[in-house]
């Protein structure tokens, strides 16, 4: 029987004539250590004005500056001598009369109310008035209704009676002010006599009367 052969059979076999092919000598050539380099003194030492070319330490933050005067003012205050703040608010003016321009005046409407039958009309004065011409507006547009306003259903019973107590509350506020310094004003409106001296304010006792006389014939017919 025949002996098998020893050993690995898939062995390579030995090449003569030197070393293998792709043996490496020796590995790879190293180049020679050469120790780092420390840097010595400050690297912007050759420029004195630093990277920047600004003079000094080239990250020395600047020097707080300060302001005489007050610690948050603006600098360009200080030191003005007209600057005072912000100028103060101009007070308002007191309102003048609207027809002679005196003072003191207060705001104020009056009314007059006129009814024809099925035509009724409405009229005012406002504005601002001084003592004098307020009475005075007062008393012609009160006279007016008085004798002018009873003429008409609705102005009988709601119009005209309105328009007297209006006039007659609004009337105490010029009553209340004192009469405007002379030459202080322009011309003022003469305020005549009161209400109760004119013979026309009586002209609405008439439809007044005439409802009583109906009230009564209605009652004793």
């Amino acid at each position: 029987m025949a002996t098998p052969p020893q050993g690995n059979p898939y062995a390579a076999a030995p090449q003569a004539g030197g070393p293998h092919p792709y043996a490496q000598q020796g590995g790879y050539p190293q180049a020679p250590a050469v120790p780092p380099q420390q840097p010595t003194g400050n690297p912007y030492a050759a420029n004195p004005g630093g990277p920047y070319g600004h003079p000094g330490t080239p990250y020395a933050p600047a020097p707080p500056q300060t302001y005489p005067g007050q610690p948050y003012a603006h600098p360009g205050h200080q030191g003005h001598p007209g600057y005072q703040g912000h100028p103060a608010h101009p007070q308002p003016l007191a309102p003048a009369c609207r027809f002679c321009g005196g003072s003191p005046a207060v705001p104020v409407t009056f009314r007059a109310h006129r009814g024809l039958l099925v035509v009724m009309t409405f009229r005012k004065l406002d504005g601002p008035m001084c003592g004098t011409c307020g009475v005075a507006v007062y008393r012609a547009l009160t006279t007016e209704t008085l004798w002018q306003g009873w003429w008409s259903p609705f102005s009988l019973f709601l119009f005209t009676p309105f328009t007297l107590i209006h006039n007659l509350v609004v009337s105490r506020k010029v009553k209340k002010l004192q009469a405007p310094a002379p030459g202080q004003h322009g011309r003022q409106v003469d305020p005549g006599v009161p209400v109760h001296r004119r013979p026309l304010a009586y002209v609405g006792l008439v439809p007044v009367l005439w409802l009583l006389f109906m009230i009564v014939s209605g009652l004793t017919g």
